[in-house]
Formats: C-alpha cells, structure tokens, sequence
C-alpha cells in the first residue's frame, strides 16, 4: 500500500523541539529534566533521521520509476566520522536546529561533539569512500556503499611513555542512531564445505558444493544526504550473525556450549576490522571478511535487479559495481558462482556480464602490498570459488598465451596464480582479468601501473586503463571543517562552490584584496587557537599559536617519511642549541597518526617523534623557537580540527610511492602551503597552483628508476660529505634523545646508512633542510604567505 500526500516533517524551529521532545520522551522514555548529553545526541539525531528517512524513501521511489542504472561501491572501509554534523548542513537545517536547542538551552556544538566517530576504516581509501559517497548523492546519482558493521573500529591509540598503545575502539557499544536495521532483507552466505564432481544429464562436468556451513549477513542502512537534501542514497552495512537452524541443530543434539561456541564464531566475522594476520587464523578471518562482504552485497544487488528484470540480459546496463582496491575481489568468482550455479547461465555468458559488471580501483604502487591468498586457505574457506578462480585463469592464459614457451617469464608473472611455495592467488591480477576498467588515483600513480607495476596487463589491455585522480569533498572538508572560511568564501564569490568546486577559482581576484586577506589570516589565527587548546588538553603541551603550524597527519609508514621530518628537525635544533642560531620564524611542528599494531619500525618511529619532541620541548635553550608534538587517535573528527589550522602541509613521501594522498588536498583546500615531493596527486596541486606557491623538493620518480637500476645509491657518501647530515645521523647513536634507554635508535641509523636507505631519507635530506629555509622566508612575510595561500584554496 503506497502513502498518498506524505508531508516531510516541518524544519521550524518550533517543530524541531517538538520532535526531539517527543524521541526523548517515547523512544528513549526520559525526561527532559534528567537527560544526559548521549540522550540529547540521539534525540537531535533521530529527529534529523525522520528527514533523512523520509527523502530517502521518496529517492528510491525516483529510481524504481526511471529503472535508473544503479552504482554499488565494493569497500571494506567507509571512514565516515561523525554524521550528525555533516547531515544537518546537507539537509539545510543547521542553523534551525541551532536556534530550536538554544531556546531549550542546549548547546547544539556540545551535542555534535559527543558522538563517536564512526570507526569503520582507517586512513585515505576509507575517507575516499565516504567522500564518494556525499558526491554522488549531492549529484543525485543512484550510487551506494556496500560495507562490514564493524563493531570494534581499526583501535584507540593511546600515547604511553611515548609509544603507541592500542586501545579497543568499540564505537558501536552504545549502539548510533543512524543505522536502519533490515532483518528481513539477511543473506544466507554459504562457506567451508566439499566439492562433490558429478556429471549433469546431458553430461557436462556439474560440480557441486557440499556440506558447507552458512553465516547470516544483517544488512543495516545509514542513509547519505547530498547538500541541499533532494538526493538520500545509503551504505548498506552487514552485520554477521549466526544460523539459527544451524546452532538449533547442534543445541538439539544437546551440545549447548558447542551451540553458543558456533555463534560467537560466526558473529566475530564483522567484529573488527583488520583482524591480525600475523598468523593463519587471522589471516583466514580477514580472508572470510572480504568474501562476507562480496557475497551479502551481490546478493543483495542481483535480488534488487530481479525485481524489475526477468533475464540477465541487461544486468550490465544497469548495474555497475567498483572495487575499491582488491578486498572485494572475490566479487568476481562470487558472481560467476551465482550466474552459473544458482541461475544456470553458461560460463561464456557469466563472464560477459561479470566482466561488463566490475570496475577496479588500484590504491598502491608497493608490490609487497599487493594482495595475495595461499591457495589452501581459498580451498579450505571458499572450494567452489577456487574451482572458479582456476577456470577463469585457464582460459585467461589459452587465450593471451598460445605459445607459452616463447614467454614464460610474462606468463608466470601474469598468471592469477602464483606459482610459489604455498601456491597464491593474486587479487591485483583476477581484478585486472575480470572488470573492464582499472584506473589509478593520480597521473603519476596511472603511469606507473602502466610501465612497472601492471605493465604486462597494460600491453594486452590498453583500453581499460584509465586515471581518475583522487578528491575530497568540499562540502564535509570546507564548509563543515572549516565553516568561518567557508563563510568568508560564499560571501566574496557567492555559495555554488558548494556544488561545483570548479567554482573556487573565483576567490583569485581576491587574492589582491587587502581586507579579504586580513580575514583569511584572522580566520586561520582562529583556527591554530583553538588547535593549541586541544594540543593543550591532549599532550599537555603549550604551543605559540603565532607560530608556523607545520602539519604532517597520516598513517604512520616508512614510505611516508615522518622519519625524514623528524630529521629536519633535529637539524633545526641543533642549528639553536649548538649553532646558536636564532630563527625569524617559530615552527610547531604537529604529527598525527596511527600505526598498524603489527608494524614494529612505524611504532618505533612514533616513539622517536615523541622523544625528540620531549628533549626539546623541554631545553631552555630553544625557548619557543621549536615545539614537537604528537596528537593521539587521529579520526575525522580530529582532522576536521586540525586541517583548518595548518600553515604547512607535510607530504613528503618517497617519489612513486604514494598513489595519490588525499590529505594533501585537505590541506590546500583549507589554505595550507604544500611542502612535498613529485609524488602523487602533489603532480596535480603543483600544475593548478603554479611552482611558486608550492614548496617541491627532492629526488623524483625517473632518479629513483635509475639509481635502483645502476645501484648508485650510497648514504655513506651523503655522511662523509655533509657535517648537517653526520651530525644528525649521530645523535641516533649516541642518546641524544634517548638518555634514559641507549640504543633504542640505533635501528634507525643502520637501516639508513648500512641496510640501503630503501626510501632515500638521507638522499633527500639536504633538499628537504634548504627548501624548509624557503619556508621561512615566505612566513616572514604574511602578505605574500596570504596571498600563496589563497590560492591554493
């Protein structure tokens, strides 16, 4: 029965406080005299999902009508932060809910502040999905996210004498009040089990899958709002839960303990994300993460076709599914199993649509980060989808490899099975097989797949290789991360920047204007204020908000280079303390960021960053001139904090590395000059910005090439011949910064001068050191600081 005349609920601020009383009174049973701020939060939040709810309906009813092509986006992270913020400035009722909570006197921020990130990724790829997400609803797109509920988030980082420790990120122990549960929409997801192979009536081989086990996927629905509110897609979430006729046949046969073991098994599938794979079982874990995963979405996806669609026939046409990276790979074989098994399509007309269906996103140019499965762990978990994986490798290798012998070095390279010792599947290569387009994040990254990483593939398969360059959104990084700014912007130039951020370009006339470049600067002074108070109330750190803000939040990882700016700046020290230097300019140098709890060199540079800045934080000599400090848990919500106040962006990783980094454009975005290296989407800031109003620096990509083919590098060479670079490499060995526990970096000093300095921190030292000199020179002179800044936004 369809609603006739269903009135959206009113955005007065009278009915807002009517709404949010009645959620506090009916759905959470308080009063309002003794609620607490979690009870206001989910009031404010429910009342926003009545919006959010009622548009999202009418939006699905649009594209039932249209039989419109839909987008579904593969992830196994969606790093969405907090949701209340972001859903009140895209459905335009911010400020009517700002004016509804005050007249029941109640601070809306304080509210918005209480919820908990949404833990459900960990850096750059998971950000990129949400990004994608905001876009393509605010383009009216029918676009949606297929991920894990996860309960327990990536961890909590906590800073203990200067190391990370981690700390259970359950984000989801008070339950959100986004999530729309779908019980009735489970999938029955099929694994373990044998292969039986039988031959059908009309003879042809029939193998079927036995004796397999099931987990149950609960989908949960967090609706998505584009800006403006006329667009409500979704992310739909699967929770994993046990088979209650399975755990019922075990309890019948009076195994109760047995029983509610097989439970917690199968519910710990979408416990965590990243679950350790430093051992076998959670390896194999992860591996059945990614397949729940692919599987409950496909399921999902083909249900949703079959509604309106009697044939496969135009599966294609209306379907689109991206891969976001390799985890959802086994999407392949998992649709070539439905086709096949469950809707008897032959194997020519699966792998047609299967390879029309899927797109692939490649995040990585490190080739031990490619990912890979020991064949007997796919055999053990998924028996049926390693038959499949065979077959669709087989045929891929008749077709392109007639003559095996003239080439085996390309065949054993390209073959989706990698003939080692145990035997690996290469997801990377069954993603390259099966979709139609792969694309890299930046220009460089492409190339380089093009020529080095994929370069096999590319020479078979020119066409489906594309660029799509990484974005943020600027409605969720600007208008919400930094709403003074924001405001100064749509002032100047109007607010279609907030659909069409082609639009920004209009700021440049303003670049001359002396008011508007006061307030841009007033604005960021605003903003390093109050970074200081939480640096203040985190670390117990006083910094000098006067100070150059020189930022570098990231994921803790050697390619990443926060070794070389800590390098910097020891060097700066010493240049006070031994030199007697006074510098013109204060640095407070600003570092954020987790490391994965298996990655021991990542930990331990955490550790080095603390320690150097606890040495000189604590020197009278250096009075103000320098301050290091790290902010623990870096998330959403604490970048939405520290972006907007940052003066220098640090993205300084070694030069074809990096695929594309989306902090970078955070930060330019927010008004931050760029110090970085050729590497990534810095290629493509540099061409919009101009060379002379960003900071390069260091060896390039094609120097990098050459020096691993001629085996020229030699950090030794670099020590003898620079006193800046001994003396800095030194105080890694003689205590400097580690009085109370000697040795602790000599790690560091050997992997950089005697084990081969993999990513060039010594090499590209001396660069780094003279242009952070240009630095300076430019922050000594605000106006002509402002004016580079503005544009860069």
């Amino acid at each position: 029965m369809e609603l006739q005349n269903v009135k959206p609920p009113s955005k007065s601020p009278k009915a807002l406080q009517n709404t949010v009383s009645r959620h506090l009174r009916f759905t959470l049973g308080k009063d309002f005299r003794n609620v607490t701020q979690k009870d206001l939060f989910w009031a404010v939040s429910l009342a926003v999902r009545e919006q959010l709810t009622d548009t999202m309906i009418e939006t699905q009813k649009r594209y039932e009508q249209a039989d419109a092509k839909r987008m579904y986006y593969l992830s196994m992270e969606f790093l969405m932060g907090r949701s209340l913020g972001n859903n009140l400035y895209n459905l335009g009722l911010f400020n009517s809910f700002e004016k509804a909570m005050r007249k029941m006197g109640v601070d809306l921020e304080e509210i918005r502040e209480s919820e908990p990130d949404a833990a459900l990724g960990n850096g750059g790829l998971g950000r990129l999905a949400a990004c994608y997400l905001d876009s393509l609803a605010t383009l009216g797109m029918p676009g949606y996210g297929y991920g894990i509920n996860y309960e327990f988030g990536l961890f909590k980082q906590e800073i203990v004498n200067g190391y990370q420790k981690e700390k259970p990120d359950s984000w989801l122990s008070r339950g959100t009040p986004w999530a729309i549960e779908r019980p009735e929409e489970a999938c029955i997801i099929p694994i373990y089990g044998k292969i039986e192979h039988s031959i059908d009536r009309d003879g042809h081989y029939n193998p079927m899958w036995l004796d397999w086990k099931v987990l149950i996927g609960v989908p949960y629905d967090l609706p998505i709002a584009g800006f403006g509110g006329k667009t409500v897609n979704f992310l739909r979430l699967y929770t994993a839960k046990s088979s209650a006729e399975f755990d019922m046949d075990i309890f019948n046969e009076g195994d109760y303990f047995k029983a509610v073991k097989q439970k917690i098994a199968s519910e710990t599938i979408s416990k965590v994300l990243y679950p350790s794979d430093s051992f076998d079982a959670g390896r194999e874990l992860r591996l059945i993460q990614e397949y729940f995963l692919v599987a409950c979405a496909l399921r999902d996806i083909v249900n949703r076709f079959q509604q309106t669609h009697d044939s496969f026939d135009l599966f294609p046409e209306k379907v689109a599914v991206q891969l976001n990276d390799t985890h959802p790979a086994l999407a392949i074989p998992e649709l070539m199993r439905l086709l096949i098994d469950e809707k008897n399509l032959s194997w020519e007309a699966a792998w047609d649509i299967t390879n029309r269906t899927f797109a692939y996103t490649n995040h990585t140019l490190l080739l031990e980060a490619l990912e890979k499965w020991p064949v007997y762990m796919i055999e053990h978990v998924l028996p049926r989808h390693l038959q499949i994986i065979y077959e669709i490798n087989r045929r891929f290798i008749s077709k392109f490899f007639l003559n095996i012998a003239t080439d085996p070095d390309r065949l054993s390279r390209m073959s989706i099975i990698e003939e080692t010792e145990p035997k690996q599947v290469r997801m990377a290569n069954l993603a390259i097989a099966g979709c139609h387009s792969v694309n890299g994040v930046a220009t460089l990254h492409t190339e380089l797949l093009k020529t080095i990483v994929m370069a096999d593939f590319y020479k078979i398969w020119p066409e489906k290789f594309k660029n799509i360059t990484n974005g943020v959104t600027q409605r969720r990084w600007l208008m919400k991360a930094n709403p003074d700014l924001s405001d100064l912007i749509s002032e100047s130039i109007g607010n279609t920047w907030i659909n069409n951020i082609d639009q920004l370009k209009n700021i440049e006339p303003f670049i001359e204007d002396k008011n508007f470049r006061q307030k841009f600067l007033s604005i960021k002074q605003k903003n390093k204020e109050r970074l200081a108070d939480i640096i203040l109330q985190t670390t117990r750190v006083k910094v000098n908000p006067e100070s150059l803000f020189d930022i570098q939040t990231k994921r803790i990882h050697e390619y990443k280079r926060q070794l070389l700016n800590v390098l910097h700046i020891i060097h700066r020290y010493f240049c006070i303390i031994e030199d007697g230097a006074s510098p013109k300019v204060s640095r407070t140098f600003i570092f954020s960021g987790k490391a994965a709890p298996g990655y021991w060199a990542a930990k331990q540079i955490i550790k080095l960053i603390t320690s150097v800045g606890h040495v000189i934080n604590n020197d009278a000599k250096v009075k103000d001139f320098i301050k290091v400090v790290f902010i623990p848990d870096y998330r959403v919500s604490l970048a939405e904090k520290i972006i907007p106040a940052a003066d220098l962006s640090e993205q300084i990783s070694t030069a074809g590395k990096e695929a594309s980094g989306t902090g970078n454009m955070k930060f330019a975005l927010n008004g931050a000059l760029t110090i970085g290296t050729l590497d990534g989407a810095n290629i493509e800031i540099m061409e919009e910005v101009g060379e002379d109003n960003i900071f390069i620096f260091g060896l390039k990509t094609a120097d990098i090439q050459e020096i691993h083919r001629t085996g020229s590098y030699h950090p030794w060479d670099y020590y003898h011949q620079n006193p800046q670079i001994k003396r800095v490499m030194d105080s890694l060995i003689n205590n400097t910064f580690n009085k109370q526990d000697p040795g602790l970096f000599k790690w560091i000093y050997e992997a950089l001068l005697n084990q081969g300095d993999y990513y060039f921190n010594i090499a590209d030292l001396g660069p780094y050191i003279k242009v952070q000199k240009k630095v300076d020179d430019c922050f000594e002179e605000p106006d002509t600081w402002a004016k580079k800044a503005i544009l860069n936004v």
